[in-house]
């Protein structure tokens, strides 16, 4: 069996390593000297795996199974089957930000040795491994590819905050850089997920399929955004539409609200660039892009109308937004779009407080400017928004990220 290394612990990453440390002794490296601190003693800040279950993973010396973690990239000379996990983010003009898995590649190129085997699990467009990630491979570690080392390619599917679809419960799409390579990556693949794999013909295939996944729900969810404006205009609850046509056995329930996150609302971005430095501008990816990316100003407007229609001042009116984060029942706050619409409120000069119990407040000041609470307020607010879908907010009205005025609790 392969010796494995997980690059990258985070949402993706870290389950992942212990997915295989069940079975094999496996390497869990990470930039992080704090991050790797907390997972030694058992801590992890995304929540999504059994603390249980990482206190008994974490290899000692002796171990046969487990994960070693690490930010010691000595401690990866000794692997020959690296897997990346890292982010793939987009810039504030929304371009692809590759500095992620570019450091991830010069890290592995240093200690890669003739017969190694590089997976990338991080989404990109359709030719990113092989234009990006193999010249970085190549001109750190001075090896030639397809040579001396071979890459793969595996889309991560994990659902922050999702304990139903674990990685050994979703198909698992494979591929390889050489037919034989990608035969041996479903073969490392398999051995962990229970539901088996899909093996594409090239990694350009596997990498297309990754992000036109995300890309499909980007564009529903715009077209339901936008019924969304237009039943509110005509005095409809677009929930209730919604519920009346999921009685036909082929109609697709997407729900309108805010897309943020580092899938959804960045993915399309990465195959829009690709399209368009091929000489294709992709103007339905684009236009379902501007209707999610306008959604926090669109609630922010209706807020301060329904505030002048009950006769609330709009200066000075304290609203309370339930929940930060970018999804519910998860505290990942990456892109969330919530921030949105606390900026726009703002500006009409409302004062903003931000209740979230699954947000890290510290991590929302640092990434935001913005104060939030993981306390239940105590105070009484003229405006009650619920952004996000908590589990924690049960108590409130279910009205699934409408702008409805709410009792204050």
């Amino acid at each position: 069996m392969k010796r494995i290394a997980v690059i990258g612990l985070g949402y993706v990453g870290l389950p992942l390593a212990l997915a295989f440390g069940e079975k094999y002794l496996t390497v869990g490296f990470d930039i992080s000297e704090k991050r790797i601190h907390d997972l030694r003693k058992g801590l992890d800040f995304t929540n999504e795996v059994d603390p249980m279950l990482l206190k008994r993973l974490n290899a000692t010396e002796n171990s046969d199974t487990g994960v070693v973690f690490t930010s010691n990239i000595e401690e990866l000379r000794e692997v020959d089957f690296f897997i990346v996990t890292v982010p793939t983010p987009v810039d504030n003009y929304h371009r692809p930000d590759l500095s992620y898995v570019i450091s991830a590649s010069e890290i592995v190129g240093k200690v890669l040795n003739v017969g190694d085997c590089v997976v990338y699990e991080s989404t990109g467009y359709p030719g990113m491994t092989e234009e990006i990630c193999v010249p970085a491979l190549e001109s750190t570690s001075s090896l030639r590819f397809n040579k001396d080392f071979f890459v793969g390619y595996s889309p991560e599917r994990v659902n922050p905050g999702d304990k139903e679809h674990a990685i050994n419960r979703v198909i698992k799409v494979v591929s390889g850089s050489t037919p034989e390579v990608a035969l041996m990556v479903k073969e490392v693949y398999d051995s962990i997920v229970e539901v088996g794999t899909y093996m594409t013909s090239s990694i350009r295939v596997a990498e297309a399929a990754k992000v036109i996944e995300n890309t499909q729900r980007d564009i529903n969810i715009a077209f339901v955004n936008e019924l969304y404006k237009i039943f509110r205009l005509m005095d409809i609850d677009t929930h209730e539409v919604l519920e009346a046509a999921s009685t036909k056995w082929n109609f697709m329930p997407f729900k309108p609200g805010l897309v943020g996150g580092h899938c959804i609302g960045v993915d399309p971005y990465y195959l829009a660039q690709k399209a368009q430095e091929i000489g294709y501008h992709p103007e339905l990816i684009l236009a379902g892009r501007r209707v999610n990316d306008g959604m926090g100003d669109y609630y922010a407007h209706e807020i301060v109308r329904e505030m002048i229609q009950n006769d609330i001042p709009v200066k000075g009116a304290k609203v309370l937004i339930l929940g930060i984060t970018f999804k519910e029942n998860c505290p990942d706050i990456r892109n969330t779009k919530v921030v949105d619409l606390i900026y726009r409120l703002r500006s009409f000069g409302c004062d903003v407080a931000v209740y979230d119990p699954w947000a890290d407040p510290k991590e929302v000041a640092e990434s935001y400017q913005i104060s939030s609470s993981s306390d239940k307020p105590k105070e009484v607010y003229d405006y009650t928004v619920l952004a996000v879908a908590h589990h924690d907010f049960k108590d409130y009205p279910k009205i699934d990220f409408s702008i409805k005025r709410m009792p204050t609790r």
